[in-house]
């Protein structure tokens, strides 16, 4: 049985109940910026070596942990492991990110196209399970994947892209072969949440990394129905505890309010948008996630100080007392950049935590 949680900030936050203090972790906050994750990566030969060994995931998700006063660890794994699973063969060549060696581009292709397996990510669960128990309680473990539409734009690329021109030219021209890439991506990205959360993850947290890209009208089609069809698949509830659904669209702020509609405990933002205006917006059912600029971390300490605070003093006091109101974790507006330097991390670490205590000091006085 895993030990109970000693620090419930995260999971509390993300159920819009009061907290002593606002909760932090990190978008890719176990990674290359840490030099002992680098010298793991180097250990395990590979990424998907490092990704795809229980011990050597465990390790590199709770390093960041023994150097930061974080409220939170995510699982460290990748969210093409489900396309993988599916047979598309993915690679990650030195420099140049991950590569599909076949993508799914024709009828064909797409007809093939099945939920794979779950065996075939039981590496991933066990890495879940593996890094829970080594955690004994000090903070939540939150799980991950990309979400359905992040996933068919790297099913159909191949690869990343600059401007998106295979999987929208699909989109237009056969919405028919799109909308059965989605459904079976959605299906099975809700079977690998679940089995996350069977494994011992704690809270889940869909990546809509690529939403954003879309036109109004078919982010609403492509991307927000089909987050909506995992969410109404996903697990309330594991041993008694709730485990909050948490979703995050990278340049989905024009879509806040229709977003407010999904069933999820939490929508992340990233920095183009205003915590305030959020907060009035989507504040009174569910808690917010971000915000700050990830290259701020570059600036001063000085100056992540002062943004730091004024993200805080954006969002404003969160919700104090019994019951619930609106609640506000923070974050970075997207992943960490591998060149940020780890000192800036503690100043912000600081900032946030010291600063949010004494907001909620004055509000109470």
């Amino acid at each position: 049985m895993p030990a109970p949680l000693k620090n419930d900030t995260f999971l509390r936050a993300c159920l819009r109940q009061a907290t002593d203090y606002t909760p932090l972790w990190l978008m890719r906050q176990a990674g290359r910026y840490l030099p002992e994750y680098r010298a793991t990566r180097a250990q395990a030969g590979s990424f998907m070596g490092l990704a795809t060994n229980k011990d050597y995931a465990t390790e590199v998700t709770l390093q960041p942990l023994e150097r930061f006063d974080l409220d939170a660890a995510i699982l460290f794994s990748d969210i093409l492991t489900v396309p993988d699973a599916m047979g598309l063969g993915l690679s990650f060549a030195i420099g140049e990110g991950p590569r599909f060696a076949t993508p799914v581009r024709d009828e064909a292709a797409v007809d093939a196209l099945a939920v794979p397996d779950m065996e075939k990510l039981r590496y991933v669960f066990d890495a879940v399970t593996s890094i829970r128990h080594a955690l004994d309680g000090r903070v939540p473990l939150i799980g991950f994947s990309g979400s359905p539409w992040t996933l068919a734009c790297y099913m159909v690329e191949g690869a990343g892209s600059d401007d998106y021109r295979l999987v929208k030219s699909m989109l237009y021209s056969r919405p028919d072969l799109m909308h059965r890439i989605l459904q079976v991506n959605a299906d099975a990205v809700a079977a690998y949440l679940n089995a996350q959360i069977e494994a011992g993850a704690q809270a889940v947290m869909i990546f809509d990394s690529w939403g954003g890209v879309l036109a109004d009208g078919t982010f609403q089609a492509f991307s927000m129905a089909y987050t909506a069809r995992v969410l109404a698949q996903l697990k309330r509830e594991h041993e008694g505890a709730r485990i909050p659904r948490i979703v995050f669209t990278k340049g989905g702020g024009l879509w806040l309010e229709e977003m407010n509609a999904l069933d999820c405990d939490v929508l992340g933002v990233d920095w183009t948008v205003n915590l305030a205006r959020a907060r009035a917006t989507v504040g009174h059912g569910k808690a917010l996630q971000g915000n700050l600029d990830p290259n701020v971390l570059f600036a001063g300490a000085a100056q992540i100080e002062a943004q730091a605070i004024a993200a805080l003093e954006s969002f404003g006091t969160p919700h104090t007392g019994p019951g619930t109101g609106p609640t506000h974790i923070f974050n970075l507006g997207h992943g960490i950049s591998q060149h940020t330097p780890p000192e800036s991390v503690a100043v912000l670490v600081d900032a946030v935590h010291g600063h949010s205590r004494k907001m909620r000091a004055a509000s109470a006085g």
